[in-house]
């Protein structure tokens, strides 16, 4: 029985992996008391204890984590911006290469993806990869999330009206100062040159989110077709069991698409929209921000670092 200790449960993405992971009988779950997790002796003393920790923390939090384990033997995994880009960090997201997975598999620290970069990646990389889309090309992604990406604060914004800072907004951009801080796995992770020009937004519900990357086809090296991205894409996750993609004639059936179409499950779609008389294509990520964009990728992780079914308590 594999002992789990996640540091930081009592946030939202700490909350939503302990929920998933609470029930398997072939976890054990250790946990700190109110008082324990004002304790530093305790809370080391725990995270040297566990076979694999979360860390579910801001980023200063968790790199003061980090250097609080002295045990060689404990894994660690983290959900966190921290180390993203770090060395000696892989990062978390299992379809993105060939060898991901077993990297994960056998990793003693593994940075779970941010989920706006996720649904990026999840697009970008493989047209990088297979030399669609140049490493310096100036890339945009934009969409919107669903309000739990932002944690408990923004939670309460959007969901108490007696709360001071409530809201009655439908949606908002923001990240205004083009210094989001996902920008930096997105360029690093994808292959890119140039870091893309993000513009998120976020909407009144609660969970769910939509990334998009625009793509000007004319302008690309061999002014590639929308059924080459699509080609493109399929390829890049066939067998994959968490990652769909939608064909061209399941897109060109749509009038819209729903931000929450995933929501509540740890499955990410990819849709391809192209107007080849314009030379353009529209590529979106459908996710859950608190699915495969936080505690079900993290759990996703763990399935894979302890040598269990990848998917195994993910829907």
């Amino acid at each position: 029985m594999a002992k789990i200790f996640i540091d930081g449960a009592a946030g939202t993405t700490g909350l939503e992996i302990r929920e998933r992971l609470a029930p398997r009988a072939e976890l054990e779950l250790l946990v700190l008391s109110d008082a324990q997790r004002k304790d530093a002796a305790a809370r080391k003393a725990m995270l040297n204890a566990a076979d694999l920790v979360i860390l579910c923390l801001p980023d200063e939090a968790a790199k003061e984590a980090v250097a609080l384990i002295d045990n060689p033997e404990v894994r660690v995994i983290d959900a966190s911006t921290a180390h993203r880009v770090a060395p000696g960090w892989v990062y978390g997201f299992a379809e993105l290469e060939a060898d991901s997975a077993a990297r994960i598999a056998a990793a003693k620290r593994v940075s779970n993806g941010g989920c706006w970069a996720t649904g990026f990646l999840a697009i970008a990389r493989p047209l990088v990869r297979a030399g669609i889309i140049p490493a310096d090309t100036p890339l945009t992604v934009h969409g919107v999330s669903g309000y739990s990406g932002g944690g408990k604060s923004m939670i309460e914004e959007f969901e108490k009206k007696d709360a001071p800072h409530y809201v009655e907004t439908v949606s908002r951009a923001y990240a205004l100062g083009l210094g989001h801080k996902h920008i930096p796995e997105m360029t690093q992770h994808a292959g890119l040159t140039v870091p893309p020009l993000f513009s998120p937004s976020v909407a009144r519900f609660h969970r769910g989110m939509l990334v998009e990357v625009p793509l000007h086809l004319h302008a690309l090296p061999g002014r590639p077709k929308p059924a080459d991205i699509q080609a493109a894409l399929a390829q890049a996750y066939q067998g994959k069991a968490l990652i769909e993609v939608a064909s061209l004639e399941e897109a060109a059936g749509l009038a819209v698409l729903d931000a929450e179409l995933l929501a509540g499950t740890n499955r990410l779609k990819l849709f391809v929209f192209g107007n080849e008389k314009l030379g353009q294509a529209r590529a979106i990520a459908v996710l859950d921000n608190l699915g495969k964009g936080a505690g079900g990728m993290a759990v996703q992780n763990l399935n894979l670092m302890l040598g269990l079914p990848e998917t195994r308590g993910l829907v």
